[in-house]
């Protein structure tokens, strides 16, 4: 149950063939040298961007926290390194394909891009309206990215998925890294990737998340659960921020608006796993941490069932209030991203909080019951996401209480 998280829920997966129909496809031999779009200016990569080695299965002897924050701190690096104006180091020996001249194409690619983005994720399409266009164009990049990387596990296709199609989409992402894209929407990406400092990593672990869903339905603890998080949802946020970037004003430390979007991606990811209990059940998938199952006097057989019992209740407050303390942890990281960046970002923050809102009001029964918030609820609450962007959460609540 991977699910794509730009800062917000992707929507409904029906008719996704066309952004994923490449998956099966070789990337090796012949099918590496298939003609691909050449639609940008000449890309610099430095090595400090994509020779970052996988710190977050180099040690597992450590917590899953530990070893997602050596990641954070590669990407802070980046970002800061960027805003000093050091200069990454070029590879001079490095081939790079991609010849981006074309405006016409490279405007075209970025409008597909935004067309996926509106249909699946329309409150997050309405949000990026209000950034500059670059930026806009580059998350609806990232976005498209993301939703076709989770559709391999989770799509139309999904049957046919196996780790080799995910080890050539990896190449594939190389390539995109590289300058040389496959299609409009490697075009969007590469070209994107160029311009800001996005690290390669969070997308490599996002693929690794979708190799954890080939092989793996259970997990142990939350330590196992949480890395799945990061995997799925929390490399999202690391992969937005340069983009989003930092307000000029901002005295928090790169470090900590990260860890902010990181805990934005996490809470999202438990929040859906909480609402889809019964969904995942029927797939034979438990996103649960066992030993809090076992802990609570529930097994894997109490869930299959679907019976909502004090048991149960007394178990998903325990489960909602860690999500919703994530979502505080974001909440203040929030607040020091631009000011144009932060509004589809609040807005998506609250509205997922509301779906753990809902789930209480279904009196736990998310089994048989899906908890969703309605299209007033959403409505309402993009003036609330836009009030918090401008003025601050807590400034925003002084007001309102007068």
């Amino acid at each position: 149950m991977s699910g794509v998280l730009l800062w917000v829920s992707c929507g409904p997966k029906e008719n996704t063939n066309s952004l994923v129909g490449f998956a099966c496809r070789s990337s090796s031999g012949s099918g590496r040298t298939q003609r691909r779009l050449k639609v940008c200016s000449r890309i610099n990569f430095g090595t400090g961007a994509s020779a970052f080695s996988s710190v977050v299965v180099a040690n597992p002897a450590r917590s899953s926290e530990e070893r997602v924050y050596e990641v954070v701190l590669k990407q802070a690096a980046l970002v800061r390194e960027q805003s000093r104006g050091t200069k990454i180091p070029v590879d001079l020996d490095k081939h790079i394909e991609a010849d981006f001249t074309n405006k016409d194409l490279l405007n075209e690619a970025y409008d597909r891009c935004g067309e996926v983005c509106a249909e699946y994720a329309k409150t997050f399409y309405l949000g990026t309206q209000l950034m500059t266009q670059e930026r806009r164009k580059a998350i609806w990049a990232i976005y498209v990215w993301c939703r076709r990387t989770d559709e391999l596990v989770d799509g139309p296709n999904s049957p046919h998925i196996t780790p080799t199609a995910l080890d050539r989409w990896e190449q594939r992402l190389t390539d995109v890294f590289e300058g040389r894209p496959y299609d409009m929407y490697d075009a969007a990406l590469s070209h994107t990737v160029s311009k800001y400092p996005v690290d390669i990593q969070p997308f490599k672990d996002m693929i690794e998340g979708m190799r954890m869903d080939l092989r793996k339905s259970r997990y142990q603890n939350f330590d196992e659960l949480y890395l799945y998080c990061y995997y799925v949802a929390g490399t999202v946020g690391l992969m937005s921020v340069p983009v989003m970037g930092i307000a000029p004003e901002s005295k928090a430390t790169t470090e900590s608006i990260y860890n902010a979007a990181l805990a934005l991606g996490i809470a999202n990811q438990l929040t859906n796993i909480l609402r889809d209990v019964g969904e995942d059940a029927r797939r034979g998938r438990v996103y649960l941490p066992q030993d809090e199952l076992a802990q609570a006097g529930l097994s894997d057989d109490d869930i299959f069932r679907g019976r909502v019992t004090d048991k149960w209740r007394n178990f998903m407050k325990g489960q909602i209030q860690r999500a919703r303390m994530f979502f505080d942890e974001a909440e203040k990281g929030v607040a020091e991203l631009n000011s144009a960046s932060r509004w589809p970002v609040f807005a998506s923050l609250l509205l997922y909080r509301q779906i753990l809102d809902s789930i209480e009001a279904n009196d736990y029964n998310n089994f048989t019951k899906r908890a969703y918030v309605g299209k007033v609820k959403k409505l309402l609450s993009l003036p609330s996401a836009y009030g918090m962007a401008h003025l601050g959460p807590k400034r925003l609540t002084k007001l309102v209480m007068r």
